[in-house]
């Protein structure tokens, strides 16, 4: 059952693509950087806070036992309060997209005379065909660096919760889902916070290619880090893992972001749908092989 919903879960993920290239074409060309650094930011913040969302949430009755009973329905049911959580939500936010202007318009074509839509016709039919998509190298090379560090990251996302609630004679650090939790709604308010004030500044100072590279540069010696911190304890424990989180979330989501431009200025505007639906799907294979391998 549980696999069976995950898979449905993916299938019906399909919006990804088309709000990224959705988010460059409502943005000038100088709040680009801003536009897909939010979308980037929800995504990412997703990824954080809802795992956080299961560590508080999950077995209420355990975690509050003065608030739900153990034979109330929380009780009886231990991950039906955080679900339900998060059904909620996503409820309110289809209902938000009623409100999402519409960036392609084509009722201008019906309203024009046949004269105007017959030559609109015949100026089409001349129009040299697209591009293949995957003869773009520039879009492929973006793409691939993206699916890569897409399959480093969510080995990391899904290490890095088995590695904090781990025994330390397994290598871990004995933490409680509600300590681990705490870490990752950190690390997604320091995302947050990064992402509106800080990423478009550094886009428009390094630019996507470099700030691409400096942050997947940055990563290996902090995910080579993490292991050497069961040797530490108390508050230098804390403090090196609330800020190992923070920095490794940072430089995610700058490299996410980076590559997100790239491909979408690798392409015209009638091709951003279909190459962000290409990314998006060969992210989703690299993603899918991530968990087996880290667990390996």
């Amino acid at each position: 059952m549980a696999i069976t919903t995950r898979l449905l879960l993916g299938a019906l993920n399909g919006f990804l693509a088309p709000i990224k290239a959705y988010s460059i074409e409502v943005c000038r060309d100088d709040e680009q950087a801003l536009g897909i650094s939010i979308v980037n930011t929800a995504w990412g913040l997703g990824l954080i806070i809802g795992p956080a969302i299961g560590g508080y949430l999950a077995q209420p009755a355990k975690q509050y036992p003065h608030i739900f009973h153990d034979k109330s329905t929380f009780g009886r049911f231990p991950y039906l309060l955080p679900c339900l959580c998060i059904s909620i939500f996503a409820t309110f936010a289809l209902i938000s997209c009623i409100w999402l202007p519409e960036t392609l318009h084509k009722h201008a074509k019906f309203e024009m005379g046949a004269e105007t839509a017959e030559a609109g016709t015949t100026q089409e039919s001349t129009e040299s065909p697209k591009k293949s998509l995957w003869k773009n190298w520039p879009l492929m090379s973006s793409i691939i660096t993206y699916c890569v560090f897409s399959l480093h990251d969510t080995a990391y996302s899904e290490i890095f919760s088995l590695w904090t609630v781990s025994g330390r004679k397994y290598g871990g650090l004995s933490f409680s889902s509600k300590d681990v939790g705490q870490v990752l709604t950190v690390a997604g308010v320091s995302l947050l916070v990064y992402q509106i004030f800080v990423y478009r500044w550094l886009n428009n100072t390094l630019g996507p290619v470099n700030s691409t590279r400096i942050a997947s540069a940055l990563s290996i010696p902090i995910i080579a880090a993490y292991p050497f911190m069961t040797h530490l304890s108390g508050i230098r424990l804390g403090l090196a893992l609330y800020i190992a989180a923070m920095i490794k979330s940072v430089l995610a989501i700058t490299r996410v972001s980076g590559t997100s431009l790239l491909q979408n200025n690798a392409v015209p505007q009638g091709q951003r749908g279909a190459a962000n639906g290409i990314a998006t799907t060969l992210m989703s294979l690299f993603k899918s092989v991530a968990p087996a391998g880290a667990g390996v």
